[in-house]
């Protein structure tokens, strides 16, 4: 993607979507070996360190579903549903659509039922698609081409839709002491291994290049934190609306 054909941007703007899309570099044996476990132990909880994990995660789930009540008639989108582990946040929201590559994730979930499409990637959805929400929990820092998956929520939105969005405060202080002493610990402990490695392989993308990606494509972006700031938190949690369609369409057509 070539942000500055078509788009008036400033400096800074322009450097942060220069850096996208990214790339993954490929894990060391030793890790690509247990991968596919730790990411499902992870999103499971069924570890002590990720069922402490998730506990604290439960705010960014509560934050996200706050807009709704049991008996909510919200087309939602989830971006990055894993296990499918807020649907029970969302007893009553139909119809639920999920983004989700992993199927191994999902497929003996009990709430697969409730789902009514799946798609591996956003770029699956129609453009005619509508959605009142699209929603994502701890998935936006592990996106290559974030812009462009923004830019895409911000055209599948309703008219008066909103993108809720809750991330870990990844490049933070606090966010890196709470991994090093709780996963990060634990996997060193069964596997001999530095956690970071794996880490670094996983989120691309920090806290504060999601936070300017959606207020370059958002006009009304509202930010809370699991913590004192964002700069000193353990998770943040964005409530986003009236994308800016002109930036959005200008990205996806450039992408």
């Amino acid at each position: 993607m070539n942000p500055s054909h078509g788009l008036e941007l400033d400096t800074s703007t322009a450097a942060l979507l220069s850096r996208f899309p990214k790339t993954r570099d490929p894990l060391p044996a030793e890790f690509e070996a247990i991968y596919a476990r730790t990411y499902k132990i992870n999103r499971d909880g069924s570890s002590p360190a990720s069922g402490l994990a998730q506990k604290m995660e439960a705010w960014m789930h509560r934050k996200v579903a706050a807009d709704v009540d049991s008996n909510s008639a919200k087309s939602t989108l989830e971006i990055g549903a894993g296990t499918l582990n807020h649907l029970p946040y969302e007893p009553g929201v139909i119809p639920y659509d999920i983004v989700e590559p992993f199927h191994y994730l999902f497929e003996k979930s009990p709430s697969r039922s409730r789902v009514r499409r799946f798609y591996n990637d956003v770029s699956e959805i129609a453009l005619t698609s509508r959605y009142d929400r699209i929603i994502s929990i701890a998935t936006f820092e592990h996106v290559c081409n974030l812009p462009d998956v923004v830019a895409k929520c911000g055209r599948l939105l309703s008219k008066h839709g909103h993108l809720r969005v809750a991330i870990p405060s990844e490049g933070t202080v606090l966010w890196s002491l709470g991994w090093h002493v709780t996963t990060g610990l634990e996997f060193r402990l069964r596997h001999g291994l530095d956690y970071g490695v794996m880490m670094r392989h996983e989120h691309v993308n920090d806290a504060s290049e999601i936070r300017d990606i959606l207020n370059y494509l958002f006009s009304i972006v509202v930010c809370s934190v699991f913590g004192v700031s964002a700069s000193m938190s353990l998770y943040q949690f964005y409530d986003c609306s009236k994308p800016n369609l002109n930036r959005c369409f200008q990205l996806l057509r450039e992408g």
